[in-house]
């Protein structure tokens, strides 16, 4: 009995872990089945390995500009703790892409109360607000791809830039909006106007900076993924902006499965034909090559972010310990 309610009792605790892992390898094998992992991988060789550590490099170091957001949006609280707050990042990051269902967005709050003293409440706030701003820069970046589709006409570069700048122009005005909110939205709403209420910065240059920090991540990330697809072969160029699209937004939503397979390569898949790819069996399965390529190349990023974030600390502390 004590040792079937121990078995039990680890199958709980680590239920989370397994079903993960068992996702993953199920997805495994069944790429296996569909077009064989030498057929996928195949796709790297062609385009050569220089490419692949830019790639990498770049989505790398957009980890950096998360961490450096954070660290302007909690100045007080992290000052001097740029190391071990991008450590606190890359974390997050590791459970958001590992854990089912947005699981992973709950670790930020916690983890910035147990290092650096944010209070929960707060911290919630500010994710919540910073996930807006990265919604609304995310679309931005691709937007590119549409403004492409128009054969860069002037109209559809100005409507762009519109968009692009749409928080600055509406953060003058966030204080009658706000009320407007709380008037017109129902009650069960009101605890999310809050929360946006709080987490927004109250002055207008540190919020235009995580504003321009977001914009500069967002838009790096989404070249880079687009650049990918086009070299895997996805086409037009509006399409590779809309494949990049799709994967990062199936990311946010709820239905995002563990580690993101078969959700984000879909999300791409998806994008990708909205964007104007072709639809034809050969493209498709064109482009579920490409889209599962791009996936591990966002996995083998979010590894080498974790992995460069273990291993800065301890090289600045000895770098002090030397002085």
């Amino acid at each position: 009995m004590a040792d079937t309610a121990a078995k039990r009792g680890w199958l709980a605790r680590n239920r989370t872990v397994l079903l993960t892992v068992g996702v993953i390898l199920l997805y495994a094998g069944f790429v296996q089945w569909a077009w064989g992992w030498p057929s996928i991988l195949a796709a790297w060789q062609e385009v050569g390995i220089g490419t692949i550590l830019l790639a990498l490099i770049l989505l790398v170091a957009t980890y950096f500009v998360r961490a450096h957001r954070i660290h302007d949006y909690f100045p007080r609280e992290t000052a001097g703790r740029f190391l071990w707050l991008f450590r606190v990042t890359q974390v997050h990051n590791i459970l958001n892409i590992m854990l089912p269902l947005r699981t992973g967005e709950t670790s930020f709050p916690l983890l910035m109360r147990s290092e650096f003293g944010v209070p929960l409440a707060h911290g919630t706030s500010a994710l919540l607000v910073l996930r807006l701003l990265d919604l609304h820069a995310l679309l931005a970046a691709a937007g590119v791809g549409l403004v492409a589709a128009t054969g860069y006409r002037l109209w559809a570069w100005a409507l762009w830039l519109v968009f692009l700048a749409l928080p600055l122009v509406v953060f003058p005005v966030r204080d009658p909006a706000i009320a407007l909110a709380r008037k017109r939205l129902p009650q069960k709403f009101a605890r999310l106007v809050d929360q946006i209420e709080d987490g927004i910065p109250r002055g207008l240059g540190r919020f235009a900076r995580a504003w321009a920090l977001t914009v500069l991540n967002w838009g790096v990330k989404v070249l880079v993924l687009a650049w990918v697809l086009a070299l895997m072969g996805v086409e037009p160029l509006a399409a590779c902006f809309g494949g990049a699209l799709g994967g990062e937004l199936s990311s946010v939503l709820p239905v995002h499965a563990p580690g993101g397979v078969g959700t984000y390569p879909a999300g791409i898949a998806a994008g990708a034909a909205v964007f104007g790819a072709g639809k034809d069996a050969a493209t498709l399965a064109a482009l579920a090559k490409a889209g599962i390529n791009t996936h591990l190349l966002v996995i083998v990023s979010a590894l080498a972010g974790a992995a460069i974030s273990l291993v800065l600390p301890h090289l600045s502390g000895r770098a002090h310990g030397a002085k």
